[in-house]
């Protein structure tokens, strides 16, 4: 049964009942006649850790808004690349497929993510049709969103596995790094994956991706997210150089940027529910 409150009510539904896996959707629906956008809400953990109740506070606002938001219990850890995207494709398929049910508009889809999320989320955007994220099967829908909301987003996991290990084998290693190379391999296994995965690569190839509008939201300093790809040969940290290429690939991308020694949860949500406000 949903927990209601006087603006929204919040129930997990199991997106895959019926076989033999769960996927929990943990949808916050606002209040009113509808049919309201929806943006499925993606937690970060390097791609190994984080749950759906990380995504509690983002969620609540966007449903204040008037916006559906939907936390996903995607795979991740050992299940390894693809899964996530494949989780995450059909998440998106499902909605549009139950639309009708779940009061929401199939044409006004987004898709937010944190860190690992965002890469999970920008990636999944631009690739709707890949066949390896399509593989769950659901007729009748699309995986195409109306815009992606990213903070601070592992944008290309090859160059930051790289640069963690290059700043573990300095001599007084940074403490930010803990165990992010080893959960880079868990999940992606290898440097091949790596750059298979790649927002950042994909643009720089020339493939044909899609290109909804992006919102990026970048605390400063930040050396796990904001750092330069030394081996790239790159004259851009990482932030600007994704939306060098994103624009240059067509692309419509606003970058958010705030100090993190004065943040706070606002300061995070404020621009993504402002975002959404503006292309849902």
């Amino acid at each position: 049964m949903p927990n209601e409150s006087l603006t929204q009510t919040v129930e997990d539904i199991d997106i895959l009942a019926g076989t033999d896996r769960k996927m929990t959707l943990r949808l916050h629906t606002p209040v009113g006649a509808g049919p309201f956008p929806v943006v499925l809400d993606l937690h970060g953990g390097a791609w190994c850790k984080g749950h759906i109740d990380e995504c509690g506070t983002r969620d609540n606002a966007l449903a204040a808004a008037g916006i559906t938001a939907g936390a996903l219990d995607f795979r991740h850890a050992g299940d390894g690349y693809p899964t996530s995207n494949a989780d995450i494709n059909y998440a998106v398929r499902w909605v549009k497929a139950n639309a009708a049910k779940l009061n929401i508009d199939p044409a006004r889809v987004g898709l937010v993510g944190q860190s690992s999320g965002g890469h999970l989320a920008m990636l999944t955007a631009m690739r709707p049709n890949d066949p390896r994220y399509c593989e769950i099967p659901l007729d009748g829908a699309d995986a195409t969103v109306a815009a992606v909301a990213m903070v601070w987003p592992v944008i290309n996991p090859l160059s930051r596995y790289r640069h963690a290990h290059r700043e573990r084998a300095k001599e007084s290693p940074p403490s930010w790094i803990g165990d992010i190379p080893e959960r880079h391999d868990l999940y992606w296994v290898t440097e091949e994956n790596m750059t298979d995965g790649n927002p950042m690569v994909a643009l720089e190839n020339g493939e044909a991706v899609e290109t909804p509008p992006v919102l990026w939201v970048q605390g400063e300093p930040d050396p796990v997210h904001d750092y330069r790809d030394i081996d790239s040969g790159a004259d851009l940290n990482e932030p600007d150089r994704f939306v060098r290429n994103y624009q240059n690939a067509g692309g419509e991308i606003e970058m958010f940027r705030f100090e993190k020694a004065t943040q706070t949860d606002q300061t995070v949500i404020d621009p993504v529910v402002a975002f959404f406000g503006k292309h849902l």
